[in-house]
């Protein structure tokens, strides 16, 4: 009988660990109080158990992927995979920063939680802490999330539900492995990404460096143009555009390519995605998205919004952390930066030229 793998789990809060209190739900459970509520799990694995927050994941912030991202990092090499608690309502967030923050990882990483708390009897906790552990025990590296008997890479999981358990899809890729009556079954291609990825990495790396200085912005018809000027004295250096279908904007009546560029012109980095989960965005298609490449606007094409999101504070970042302070200089870091996979964020391949 082959030895039992021995796996860390870092606790950080969320539903799975919550129970009622005369406010709602709140984290209130601590690491070695949920895993004896699924005590079978360590008849096959070997545990170590560790919290290292107590947080709703609507908190959960830059300071907190930090202390995650080190945890994980400190261990490394001492466990064959690592599971992360967390909860739902960000869970997407932070598994696609922790997928930039931790490079060319060693083991998996693997990140899960639930919709109803550990203690409440028909709890989904049990199943995904199942499906979390076999993929944390399957040696494949990487950052993954775990959730309704399916395994997503770090950036392509996105929350869709509210209350169903199949509250995660894997967006514009495969899940990377479900579960089925034989086991976790992995798909071939996805695998190729991930073992792609290494190959084009050196030995594991941890960047923490991350800078919250890029603006979500979902465009809708009456938007307002005039709220641009207003993003770099609040600091502001880069934009993340939900524009419309395939990559539209307006640019009759209140003229958004207009602020657009004389942003860019400053050195303002604008990301173009598409409101549309599925599919990608081309700016190429369309005369209003040609005009936003002549700017010199950035795509990322199918990428998700917790995935680009993230990436642009990754980037600018590690950006502040090189010293890049001239805007155009950092501008043209930050285009680099979505010219690559890092970490099978996005499908290059499918890109036009």
């Amino acid at each position: 009988m082959s030895a039992k793998k021995h796996i860390l789990i870092l606790a950080t809060g969320g539903t799975i660990a919550s129970k009622q209190t005369g406010a709602g739900l709140a984290p209130s459970y601590s690491i070695d109080q949920i895993i004896p509520k699924a005590s079978l799990l360590r008849t096959y694995y070997d545990l170590t158990m560790q919290d290292i927050l107590s947080l709703d994941s609507s908190n959960i912030q830059i300071p907190e992927w930090q202390t995650i991202a080190r945890a994980i990092y400190a261990s490394r090499n001492d466990y064959d995979g690592i599971v992360v608690t967390h909860g739902t309502d960000t869970m997407a967030y932070t598994s696609s920063a922790l997928s930039y923050m931790l490079t060319n990882l060693n083991l998996p990483v693997v990140l899960t939680g639930s919709q109803f708390p550990v203690d409440e009897p028909l709890s989904d906790a049990h199943d995904n802490l199942q499906t979390a552990l076999a993929m944390a025990a399957s040696g494949v590296p990487g950052v993954f999330l775990a959730f309704n008997r399916q395994v997503m890479l770090g950036t392509r999981a996105v929350k869709v539900r509210t209350l169903d358990f199949q509250a995660f899809e894997s967006v514009n890729c495969p899940p990377i492995a479900k579960v089925n009556s034989s086991g976790l079954q992995f798909d071939e291609q996805v695998l190729q990404t991930i073992r792609y990825l290494r190959q084009q990495g050196g030995p594991m790396q941890l960047a923490t460096e991350l800078k919250a200085a890029a603006f979500l912005l979902k465009l809708t018809p009456a938007f307002n143009a005039a709220l641009l000027d207003y993003l770099p004295a609040l600091g502001y250096q880069a934009i993340l555009l939900e524009a419309f279908g395939i990559g539209g904007i307006n640019f009759l009546h209140k003229d958004l390519l207009q602020g657009l560029g004389k942003l860019i012109d400053a050195g303002f980095a604008v990301v173009v995605t598409s409101q549309c989960l599925y599919e990608q965005s081309s700016l190429r298609v369309y005369e209003v998205g040609r005009k936003l490449l002549d700017l010199g606007a950035i795509e990322a094409f199918d990428m998700s919004t917790e995935a680009a999101i993230t990436k642009l504070y990754f980037a600018l970042g590690q950006a502040e952390k090189k010293q890049i302070t001239d805007p155009l200089r950092r501008l043209a870091f930050v285009k680099d930066y979505f010219s690559r996979n890092l970490a099978g964020e996005i499908n290059l391949s499918k890109q036009p030229r």
